[in-house]
């Protein structure tokens, strides 16, 4: 483009048409103009907010994904070092550490539990681990516990004894 730059110049000083209109070149910006600009400005940002935001949430669901998956290897190495599961996150490191929304991650030892109440639950009821229940509640900081519940729909969870790490909405 910087090769054009001389030609274009020679042409608007020799073409008489072309000198005119450069005689009468305004250095301000007509009302259309500014409203064009503005208009087009308003529109690249509605389409740039919208692609951010929905990253910035993909980003935060791979980060729960990655500490759910970190935290049940922990609890794995646990058990298999002392032969049981623990009773809290805080004896694996993770007691007070938070998901990407500010949430505590919640855990659930089955093993020795009484009643079924405090399992996690699939759409048939029936609960989606055998040895412990990791999960975060998502966006929204809330959970109940059958996933077909509005909202569970965006906890990150893992489910199938560590076979199935990720929302809530999707297993």
């Amino acid at each position: 483009m910087v090769k054009w730059l001389p030609v274009l110049h020679w042409l608007l000083d020799n073409i008489p048409f072309a000198r005119q209109n450069r005689r009468r070149q305004r250095k301000a910006m007509t009302l259309t103009e500014l409203l064009i600009v503005i208009s087009l400005i308003g529109i690249l940002m509605g389409i740039a907010v919208p692609m951010y935001t929905n990253h910035l949430a993909r980003a935060r669901n791979t980060v729960a994904i990655g500490d759910i998956y970190e935290i049940g290897l922990q609890i794995m190495v646990y058990m298999t070092d002392r032969g049981e599961l623990p009773q809290t996150l805080e004896e694996v490191g993770w007691g007070k550490r938070s998901d990407p929304w500010g949430n505590l991650y919640q855990y659930f030892r089955i093993e020795g539990a009484k009643g079924k109440g405090k399992m996690r639950k699939d759409r048939f009821m029936v609960p989606l681990n055998t040895d412990f229940d990791l999960y975060s509640m998502g966006k929204d900081g809330k959970s109940v516990m059958p996933l077909t519940a509005k909202d569970s729909r965006d906890d990150i969870l893992r489910a199938n004894n560590g076979g199935y790490i990720g929302l809530g909405s999707k297993f």
